[in-house]
């Protein structure tokens, strides 16, 4: 079942669909790459906050709905305490518009190379997963999901385990993470405008500071750095410049990595 519809994104189909439709309809720059991306980096607030920004990763997927058949999902857990990545034992993820299957044979491969275990308690109640779901069912067509929690593990460990299930052209990688946390606005533009220079040099070594999901980016950009693809900023705000006032705010940023 969704744990975070009605808190997060609309929990009727109807009205999360006409969400997702607003927000992917916006037009974004184009991109000095012209093909599909292999990977993204998104936010994970509820979608007022930082659904158009997560929507311009998204956007950028346009005419892959049949070509991506499995999606390598990461994201920080914000409630329960692990060590290590942590994967779901079910066979479905559900959102209000349906189902999507889990990848067992990514799943049942990560344990096997002792790269990741099964953990339900971490995904029970995890937003930063959950809110990618209706983005992906809204550009895609027919896939499946593998959905990792990342607790206390070095950059190093995600990426050895995003190695492993890399996948060719068919397999996407989306990272989960918010950017600066509860500073002002004018602070987190500063602090933000350096992680996002961080992002595009494909440093991994950003804090958590700079971004909740920090280890799950620093391990893609590890991987970019080692395979040399190249990364572009897509959007990047504040939930000042959303649905916030100014004082206290959340940083978002979205960034698209491509094979070249």
């Amino acid at each position: 079942m969704p744990a975070v519809a009605g808190l997060f994104y609309p929990k009727d189909a109807d009205g999360l669909r006409r969400t997702l439709r607003a927000l992917l309809a916006t037009p974004s720059a184009p991109l000095a790459t012209d093909h599909l991306p292999k990977a993204l980096v998104v936010p994970h607030a509820g979608y007022a906050y930082s659904g158009a920004v997560a929507a311009a990763a998204y956007r950028k997927l346009a005419g892959a709905g049949g070509s991506i058949r499995h999606v390598v999902l990461v994201g920080p857990s914000h409630r329960v305490h692990i060590r290590g990545l942590a994967m779901p034992s079910c066979d479905f993820f559900a959102t209000p518009c349906g189902e999507i299957p889990i990848d067992d044979a990514g799943r049942q491969h990560l344990r096997e190379l002792g790269l990741a275990g099964i953990a339900d308690a971490p995904h029970a109640a995890e937003h930063s997963l959950e809110v990618q779901l209706p983005f992906l069912q809204a550009v895609l067509e027919d896939f499946d999901v593998l959905p990792i929690a990342v607790g206390q593990v070095p950059g190093g460990h995600v990426a050895r385990a995003l190695e492993a299930v890399w996948g060719g052209a068919d397999a996407l990688i989306v990272v989960s993470s918010d950017l600066s946390h509860y500073l002002t606005h004018s602070e987190a533009l500063k602090l933000d405008g350096m992680t996002t220079r961080s992002i595009l040099a494909r440093r991994s070594d950003l804090s958590d500071e700079q971004a909740c999901g920090a280890e799950g980016i620093n391990g893609l950009l590890e991987v970019a750095r080692l395979r040399g693809l190249k990364v572009e900023l897509l959007d990047q705000r504040t939930s000042a410049d959303t649905a916030g006032d100014s004082s206290r705010v959340v940083g978002y940023g979205s960034y698209a990595l491509f094979e070249v």
